[in-house]
């Protein structure tokens, strides 16, 4: 609970102490009230209980340099140590002319690339080595990979069981041979001379005799 309530409070703090400055802070008792409203059915939700008894519960009034103020409170005890207490709310919506405004330059992060953006930076086919509208191609797990029923795995399945990986950077031609089930990837590697089978030359006959020359 203390964790819940600190969260909605930072939040709601942040908002309103960046808006300290504009004459019309006031308009945010709006968004003290959906909050206030969200935090108490995200209770009563945990809790199995209602909103209206949830608000009984917490319900607290704490000292403010503007006097007292209405809040959601709660007070954890421990065996020799001070209670943990936080709050949500009692915040006074009131203008600050001499508020300080502090907005702080985002941090960017480098990180170094991953793998997978590495692999397709190469732009290089992992099948055939083509370089022509190279493609990633995935799967929904390795586990797919060892379908029953297949007699031999083709080579994409082989390339990426021995990788670990459930990403394959492929042409758009190895691409689509993969989703038709007829990839030949590995025969094209190999070039088309490879492919090319010698035709047996068979005897020419004569005619008439049956007899070969």
């Amino acid at each position: 609970m203390t964790a819940l309530e600190a969260q909605y409070q930072s939040e709601y703090r942040g908002v309103v102490q960046y808006y300290l400055l504009a004459h019309n802070v006031g308009w945010f008792n709006k968004l003290h009230w959906i909050a206030e409203t969200s935090l108490l059915k995200t209770l009563a939700g945990k809790h199995r209980s209602s909103v209206t008894k949830m608000a009984k519960r917490y319900k607290a009034t704490i000292e403010t340099p503007h006097g007292p103020r209405k809040c959601l409170q709660v007070v954890v005890q421990r065996d020799n140590k001070k209670p943990l207490v936080t709050h949500f709310g009692g915040i006074p919506l009131k203008r600050k002319q001499d508020a300080l405004l502090v907005d702080r330059l985002p941090q960017f992060v480098m990180t170094n690339r991953s793998e997978l953006l590495q692999r397709m930076l190469t732009d290089i086919c992992e099948l055939c080595g083509s370089r022509e509208k190279v493609e990633v191609h995935h799967i929904r797990k390795l586990a797919d990979l060892e379908k029953p029923g297949r007699r031999e795995k083709p080579v994409w399945v082989k390339q990426m069981a021995a990788r670990r990986r459930k990403t394959l950077i492929v042409c758009r031609k190895c691409h689509e041979e993969i989703h038709a089930g007829t990839s030949t990837a590995a025969f094209r590697k190999q070039g088309p001379e490879s492919r090319m089978t010698r035709k047996r030359s068979s005897p020419v006959r004569e005619k008439g005799n049956g007899k070969g020359p």
